[in-house]
């Protein structure tokens, strides 16, 4: 069955150098999140604010903590089930340091669907979100923009590109886990240019039972 699914990502306000260990330039903050419900047609957006009401560099701990009992209500009370596309290596720790909310998050972590975390414990490697969405015959990521452009674009005040920028990587990462429920299967093309698929005959699973899954085959990789 297809799931009330609730799509988060979160943007961050410091610039990670490439091919860097994101841990090792942390604190990174947020300077804004989103979420958008499957049974929904707009996005729900939390970011800092001045006094004046306009954003501000990065969330507060304060608001950081706002944001984890709205994703808890949103869970427990209105059933939702959180989603996202490694959201379990990055998204949760990231808002578990900047909220001061650990146990919050794990459990919310353990809990959640993370589809590229099911995919890596399927096939012991990692996917991108475009790849995947690019081979279900999706639109994809928004043109012309990466999550590596997201902080400076920020600091320079380009909020709304930011935020459009994150609306469509939650409505893209919704957009792919309902149209792998309804075919039951992922597929993608490798660099190589070779069709993968990914049969998923129970669905997404969430995090703690993705866990369970066989350990994956890769004799294959060098």
């Amino acid at each position: 069955m297809p799931g009330k699914y609730l799509a988060l990502d979160l943007g961050i306000a410091k610039e990670i150098p490439d091919g860097g260990d994101w841990r090792a330039s942390s604190p990174l903050g947020i300077s804004c999140a989103s979420v958008w419900a499957s049974d929904s047609n707009q996005p729900v957006i939390w970011h800092g604010r001045i006094p004046g009401g306009g954003p501000s560099n990065q969330m507060s701990r304060e608001e950081s903590q706002s944001m984890v009992r709205s994703l808890e209500a949103m869970v427990n009370q209105s059933g939702y089930t959180l989603l996202t596309w490694n959201g379990l290596n990055f998204d949760f720790p990231v808002l578990a340091e900047e909220s001061g909310l650990s146990a919050e998050c794990k459990k919310l972590a353990i809990d959640h669907v993370d589809m590229m975390f099911h995919v890596f414990c399927i096939r012991g490697h990692f996917l991108g979100l475009e790849a995947a969405a690019l081979g279900m015959g999706l639109p994809g990521k928004t043109p012309g923009m990466t999550g590596k452009d997201a902080p400076n674009y920020w600091a320079e005040g380009r909020h709304q590109e930011v935020l459009d920028y994150l609306a469509q990587d939650v409505r893209t990462t919704l957009d792919v886990a309902r149209s792998c429920d309804d075919r039951g299967s992922l597929t993608w093309n490798s660099r190589a240019g070779n069709l993968q698929e990914v049969n998923l005959p129970l669905g997404w699973l969430p995090v703690k039972e993705a866990l369970n899954e066989p350990e994956p085959d890769t004799s294959w990789m060098t």
